[in-house]
């Protein structure tokens, strides 16, 4: 009797000990994958010098990067940024606390004597922690920024200081 209930507590060990090993491999996976999107999008802003809201602008490359790696993570911004309400639109929109965005931008001016219009610009992409039996946990929010950008080539009307 003594070794069947010694037996019992050490398989639940284990199956702990494997869920926080699944847990976080899930949550890593996870990040690794907000972390490239994220870095794509600074270089895509980096790439066109600002955000331009055309057809072949930086704002549609990045939706349709976005459409073509599949990623549908949305989250909250916060209420001095722009987001993408929807991938199907060529604009950003400004933010509220109410809803929920696919990624935001935030325009910051680092203007100084020699270049008066240069500008960097706050990224934030978003991840969920999923667990397949216990669903959507947490979402994160993964920021970065861009180098600055001396004569930002934008036509998006949205400026924050």
């Amino acid at each position: 009797m003594r070794e069947s209930i010694g037996s019992t507590w050490i398989l639940q060990l284990v199956i702990v000990f494997m869920l926080i090993f699944v847990a976080f491999l899930a949550l890593s996976i996870n990040y690794t994958k907000a972390y490239k999107i994220k870095n794509e999008l600074l270089s895509i802003i980096e790439k066109y010098e600002g955000l331009n809201s055309g057809e072949n602008g930086s704002i549609s490359i990045i939706n349709n990067y976005l459409r073509y790696n599949s990623y549908g993570t949305m989250g909250t911004c916060d209420s001095e940024t722009f987001g993408a309400a929807s991938l199907d639109s060529n604009s950003l929109v400004p933010t509220s606390d109410k809803n929920k965005y696919y990624y935001c931008v935030k325009k910051v001016n680092t203007s100084n004597t020699t270049f008066p219009d240069r500008a960097s610009y706050e990224i934030e992409t978003f991840f969920k922690f999923n667990l397949p039996l216990l669903g959507e946990i947490f979402t994160f929010r993964v920021t970065g920024e861009t180098i600055d950008i001396n004569w930002p080539d934008d036509d998006v009307t949205y400026t924050v200081d």
